[in-house]
């Protein structure tokens, strides 16, 4: 009998650990992906070699937010929109955006900065790739655990979580085990099937360049966002400056040396 996990009394998350940690290799298919997420099994994913046949690949589906979700499926008379190379790279773009929000939310902290960190560290070394599927939609959440073991090789689950702080570890989800073979067979082919889809779009190395560029990054020093943070804070100041002109009056008077200015009245 296939065992559930519904994050209530079945977490998924320590059994994902437990069987990453025996595998070479990983196939993970979910429609959101949270870069600080990652950091829940990323020490796990550190273990393997990197390159092809030999790491993480991972599909995230969905390009959408659920309200844009909602408004696209109640227009009235709008074709469904048919996806080309240029729309497919526009998505790309617009996603990246998202990733790169996703770093702005809360207030960091050293475990957010030690996880973005590593996870920018197997992107570039190949143990992670990330790939974007633009064809549509895709909302399933699958996950491929390759073992060297002769009786269940890949152990899979499928249901619901997310690869989010909340997807994994404290949400109510459902999701089920499948390790018979021909089973897991069809789920990996379902799952190169898109992998290999040619509106499927690699952002690996941007993800590297978002983190790169963030708070977490390596190349921001402290004292470049010290500078940053006075700049905003003196916005206010600098447009007074530059939009605020003394009357003429107050010229003449600075400018005499007298202490007075023929201004026509007292001053």
């Amino acid at each position: 009998m296939s065992s559930i996990y519904d994050n209530i009394e079945q977490p998924i998350l320590p059994e994902l650990q437990a069987y990453l940690k025996q595998a070479y290799r990983a196939d993970f298919c979910v429609g959101y992906f949270n870069l600080r997420g990652w950091q829940q099994i990323d020490g796990d994913i550190e273990q393997f070699d990197g390159g092809d046949g030999q790491a993480c690949r991972l599909l995230v589906g969905m390009y959408r937010l659920p309200k844009e979700e909602l408004r696209q499926a109640l227009a009235i008379g709008v074709e469904p929109e048919r996806i080309d190379q240029g729309q497919a790279i526009r998505l790309q773009t617009l996603m990246a955006q998202e990733f790169r929000q996703q770093l702005t939310y809360g207030a960091p902290s050293a475990a957010d900065e030690e996880g973005l960190q590593r996870l920018r560290s197997q992107l570039l070394a190949h143990k992670l790739q990330v790939k974007l599927f633009l064809r549509h939609p895709l909302h399933a959440k699958l996950y491929l655990i390759y073992r060297r073991d002769r009786a269940t090789p890949i152990i899979s689950y499928v249901g619901s979580s997310n690869l989010t702080l909340s997807g994994l570890r404290s949400q109510g989800e459902l999701n089920v085990e499948v390790v018979d073979r021909d089973d897991t067979n069809k789920l990996e082919k379902w799952f190169e099937d898109r992998w290999d889809d040619r509106f499927c779009l690699d952002i690996t190395e941007q993800l590297a360049e978002i983190i790169d560029e963030s708070w977490a990054g390596r190349s921001l020093k402290p004292y470049f966002v010290y500078l940053k943070m006075a700049y905003h804070l003196s916005q206010e100041a600098r447009d007074g400056l530059s939009q605020y002109r003394a009357p003429f009056q107050f010229w003449a008077f600075a400018l005499s040396g007298s202490g007075s200015a023929d201004c026509g009245t007292p001053c």
